[in-house]
């Protein structure tokens, strides 16, 4: 069975940016589940689909044709859709308002469930989402939930987006990301929590190379455990 590192956690808790360095370190493939429901989201305004036509959104991720490329020259993740790139259109906060109204519906998560578990192919996968370690890949080699304050969060956030030359409002996006997580909790399919089995690592205050030799000692243990 292919290996698979599961990172789980809310919005701005540096998921991405660890799951990049640990799949590039390891050499796994990468999986950015949140992308997913961004993409179908940013497909969707593209069709000018009413986001209460919960058919046509579950078509429209069911046929997805997406690429995640990890670039040596960048610190983001490279993000292909029908072969066009667009990591600027997921950054916005539209999309990601977007991802998590979609992220709620049944029938979206059906349809992107086998699509998301096909990316676990040898040598390994590093799966960053919401629910990687509870639905998708209950069986991980390893399942980590990764959080921080919803403060620090934000100010990562914002950091990210003066540096990316975006405007951004700090307590906007505290607020946005506070209302995020409770969406994500208390929606109905798959909420936002950790599996019963998983590493909950809050990483306030931690720096990204602590938290990225943390969880590969961890990662480290684990695979050995399993060949054992």
């Amino acid at each position: 069975m292919t290996p698979v590192l599961a990172i789980d956690g809310p919005g701005g808790a540096g998921k991405g940016t660890v799951s990049k360095r640990l799949a590039k370190e390891f050499g796994w493939h990468l999986l950015d589940s949140g992308a997913l429901y961004r993409l179908v989201g940013v497909a969707a305004r593209k069709r000018d689909t009413d986001f209460s036509n919960i058919a046509e959104l579950a078509d429209i991720a069911r046929n997805l044709d997406v690429e995640f490329r990890i670039s040596d020259e960048e610190a983001l993740v490279q993000t292909w859709l029908d072969g066009m790139r667009v990591d600027h259109l997921l950054r916005s906060e539209t999309a990601g308002s977007d991802a998590s109204v979609v992220a709620a519906l049944s029938p979206v998560r059906t349809a992107l469930l086998e699509r998301q578990r096909a990316f676990a192919q040898p040598p390994g996968l590093v799966a960053d989402g919401r629910d990687m370690g509870t639905v998708v890949f209950p069986d991980a080699a390893l399942k980590v939930f990764l959080t921080a304050t919803a403060e620090e969060r934000a100010k990562r956030r914002f950091k990210q987006l003066m540096e990316q030359g975006l405007s951004a409002n700090l307590r906007a996006l505290r607020e946005e990301m506070e209302a995020r997580d409770r969406r994500d909790r208390e929606r109905a399919t798959a909420p936002l929590k950790p599996a019963e089995d998983a590493w909950i690592l809050d990483c306030t205050g931690i720096g990204i190379e602590a938290v990225v030799a943390m969880i590969r000692e961890r990662l480290q243990g684990a695979l050995s455990a399993r060949e054992g």
